[in-house]
């Protein structure tokens, strides 16, 4: 605890956890303000090992560049080789990697992204927040309280203190100090669960193998994969409604299941052994390496997806962070999130003139809602995509195009507080809601007819995320850093198309394996035909739908696109008229 405190601060921050210290250390970087932080923790982060440790390319970004911790986070973190997904095949017993099929990208990401031992990560930037004059720490804090001002300084209290400020920003995490204080609970449509653990060593994947290290070594598949280390990705292992991390750290590894709860009994993982012990029923390659494991923490959310009616205030108040709301961790979009939110707090924090403040917290909050809302048909819709390959490839790079445009891209341009392009960037981005949610839609029946048709990966495949190349040419908008409103809004106009043309081209390979024929991918008259919005899945429907077409000899152009690219990875063949029948 510091000593000496003023009892008038700018902005007291309750909530000593990432959002907290990370939105403190943005203060005390990139402003004259002073800060006080509470905690109801005496010495954070504590004991117990914190999750959340994969960051992708926005929140890689802020915490590097914007706080200043690149030093920190290259030394005491392991570098992310971005997210690798692997499934079962059926012809194989499944006991070793090679047995699994996998999407993945090769190339390390423009962007450094980190694997997180968050307490470390939390431990240190509590210590240099405390060599600034402006910084002072208060733990043990109990009965919390606030009591707002309209014009004045809010007072805030606890248990034998309390202080004055002009801003107050909850960052109690679950605990929603403001949140429930203001009655701002609401609730969302996802329903996942979670257990997780900490086990000592590393997992290395690699080594979970039948084959001899020289076999490794020379593995024919390194030619389409590249040489990093897969261990340094956040690999997932899924199945329908399901997947397991499998996350490095150093001297320790993070396992932990993701399960939505119509798919997983929540009691058949209630504890990190019950879950190991399912992971390696479920995924046999774990069996003969996390048994025998030492578990060095564990920990597990029921239910952990909620939202919240309001973020920020011009009354000089906000949340962030788990505070606010909080999504899926299917995509790491917590710290992304996080990173979004202090970089708008902290504008509104400097922002002096009320009339400014007002406009500013009203946009704000539609674009803190619009960019947590973006991601809930992703995770309530579509999940089942999770067990197949095929499906989960077009689903996840649509979304990954998706977050390369609309979040890193202006992100990484300082953009998000710009009064002038965040109102264009917010219409654009509402242009692609209807698409989404009909291709979510259409995504998550595909999936299911998959399997009621028994449509199985029999032998292991490899497929480059980057194959899709919209996603490829998305990844392109890293390198444009510096550029104006105009030429940000002229990049953001050519993602939309790109965009409207990759959901068509989604469209048309559903289609295309519904109707066992490639030649549905290059029928102009069709390909030109589909509704992004409103094409339902419905193999009836589909046929009857393509029947006027299946004649026409016109061949569509697609743009910047290879439309035979996933038939080629799968293995994919034309059926006759009577295997069609069959």
């Amino acid at each position: 605890m510091n000593t000496a405190a003023p009892e008038l601060y700018d902005v007291v921050i309750a909530g000593a956890g990432l959002a907290g210290l990370t939105l403190a250390r943005h203060l005390l970087l990139h402003t004259d303000k002073t800060v006080l932080l509470l905690d109801k923790r005496a010495n954070p982060p504590g004991s117990s090992q914190k999750v959340g440790e994969s960051l992708v390319q926005l929140s890689g970004y802020y915490l590097s560049k914007v706080l200043d911790l690149e030093e920190h986070l290259l030394t005491e973190h392991f570098l992310k080789y971005n997210l690798r997904f692997q499934w079962k095949s059926e012809d194989r017993d499944n006991t070793a990697l090679e047995d699994y099929s996998v999407s993945f990208i090769r190339l390390g990401s423009n962007i450094a992204t980190f694997q997180l031992d968050r307490n470390k990560l939390e431990a240190h930037i509590l210590e240099i927040n405390h060599a600034s004059p402006r910084f002072h720490f208060t733990g043990g804090v109990r009965d919390l309280n606030v009591e707002f001002s309209a014009t004045g300084n809010h007072q805030v209290s606890f248990a034998g203190g309390g202080a004055s400020c002009r801003w107050i920003v909850d960052a109690t995490g679950r605990g929603g100090f403001l949140k429930r204080k203001l009655s701002l609970e609401e609730p969302n449509d996802i329903r996942h669960g979670s257990t997780w653990c900490w086990v000592e060593g590393l997992v290395d994947i690699e080594k979970l193998t039948r084959r001899s290290r020289n076999e490794v070594l020379l593995d024919r598949g390194r030619r389409k994969q590249g040489n990093f280390p897969f261990c340094l990705a956040t690999n997932h292992f899924c199945a329908e409604g399901q997947w397991f991390w499998v996350i490095p750290l150093h001297g320790k590894t993070s396992l932990g299941l993701v399960y939505d709860r119509e798919v997983v009994l929540p009691e058949e993982v209630s504890n990190a052994r019950k879950m190991l012990d399912y992971v390696c029923n479920k995924w046999p390659l774990f069996a003969g390496d996390l048994k025998k494991r030492k578990l060095l923490d564990e920990g597990r959310f029921l239910d952990y997806s909620y939202s919240a009616r309001q973020t920020i205030s011009p009354d000089r108040w906000a949340l962030t962070g788990e505070a606010g709301r909080f999504s899926d961790p299917l995509y790491s979009p917590g710290s992304d999130l996080i990173s979004i939110h202090n970089t708008l707090i902290v504008d509104c924090i400097l922002t002096p003139d009320s009339a400014d403040l007002q406009s500013r917290c009203r946009l704000y909050e539609q674009v803190m809602r619009v960019m947590y809302e973006a991601y809930v048909p992703s995770y309530a819709l579509s999940y089942n995509c999770l067990g197949d390959q095929e499906a989960f490839t077009l689903k996840y790079t649509w979304e990954l195009a998706i977050y390369f445009g609309f979040y890193v891209l202006p992100f990484r341009n300082h953009l998000f507080t710009n009064l002038k392009f965040m109102p264009f960037l917010l219409r654009k981005y509402s242009l692609l809601g209807p698409i989404n949610r009909n291709l979510q839609c259409l995504l998550r029946d595909f999936y299911s007819w998959k399997k009621e048709q028994g449509l199985r990966s029999y032998e292991p495949r490899l497929i480059d995320f980057y194959e899709m190349r919209p996603l490829c040419d998305s990844e392109k908008l890293f390198y444009q850093i510096g550029i104006t409103i105009e030429e940000a809004e002229e990049a953001i106009e050519m993602q939309v198309a790109r965009l409207r043309e990759f959901a068509r081209y989604i469209l048309a390979h559903v289609y295309s394996v519904v109707l066992a024929d490639p030649a549905v991918l290059t029928n102009a008259a069709f390909v030109a035909s589909l509704k992004l919005r409103s094409t339902p899945f419905c193999p009836q429907s589909m046929r009857e739908a393509y029947a006027p077409y299946a004649e026409s000899t016109d061949v569509y152009e697609w743009k910047d696109l290879n439309p035979l690219a996933l038939w080629a990875s799968q293995g994919l063949k034309k059926q006759t008229r009577e295997e069609q029948l069959i």
